[in-house]
């Protein structure tokens, strides 16, 4: 009996001499809370459809703005689109908009100056209408050649896109990007008078897969900075 007394004791004093040396533990849990808001809006434009443009054959221009949320970068691009090309007895014109909207996820994350090298994915929409006017040779029925109209007044379109590409910071708010665009799975709708053919935004709309290059220009604007947010528990 006195032995197990004795033991007892020992435990006691054993523990209470733990228990008033020992410190409170802290257990630090950082959230990500704030990890996924923006930073900055980069607006920007295409440039190689700029130098299309003074073509006559072709008239058109491109918004691109995207901003970033950690590694991703929601995007939006919107442009006008049209064209006058000349055909083997006539020709054809065309002219709408069209928008793309997409993510595009950033491999450089440990980048000081915060360049992209970027996969993405765009679900493109474009609306349209278009006409071809040709000339019939018809001088078997002596009154020459004849000439005939057609057009759709209407067209809508849609597709997807797989990208590529690279965005660099050449200074401070200012950017330049080259982006490789692989269009597919291309979808038009309204053509009662004419098969479409050339579709805003994406193209000869009879071709998939189609190839698209963009070469651009943005400028970034800073949004305002939110202090990051903690939480700490102690166990003691």
């Amino acid at each position: 009996m006195c032995r197990y007394f004795f033991s007892l004791t020992v435990v006691f004093f054993c523990c209470s001499a733990l228990a008033q040396n020992s410190k409170p533990i802290k257990i630090r849990i950082d959230t990500l809370q704030n990890k996924y808001l923006p930073t900055g809006i980069r607006i920007g434009t295409d440039v190689l459809t700029l130098i299309r443009s003074r073509d006559n054959s072709f008239k058109g221009w491109e918004i691109n703005v995207d901003t970033d949320f950690y590694r991703y970068f929601f995007t939006v691009d919107y442009g006008y689109w049209a064209t006058d090309q000349l055909l083997g007895n006539g020709n054809y014109k065309n002219s709408g908009t069209y928008l793309r909207i997409g993510t595009d996820v950033n491999f450089l994350l440990k980048d000081p100056d915060k360049n992209m090298f970027f996969l993405g994915l765009r679900y493109g929409i474009s609306s349209f209408r278009e006409s071809v006017k040709y000339s019939n040779a018809a001088s078997y029925t002596g009154f020459g050649s004849t000439s005939t109209e057609l057009s759709n007044e209407s067209v809508s379109g849609n597709w997807i896109e797989v990208t590529s590409g690279l965005r660099v910071q050449m200074f401070s708010g200012f950017w330049m990007g080259m982006n490789a665009r692989l269009k597919f799975a291309p979808s038009v709708s309204g053509g009662t008078k004419l098969l479409p053919y050339d579709m805003p935004g994406y193209g000869l709309a009879e071709e998939a897969p189609y190839w698209g290059f963009n070469y651009q220009l943005f400028w970034r604007i800073p949004l305002p900075k939110f202090k990051k947010k903690g939480a700490s528990n102690a166990i003691k």
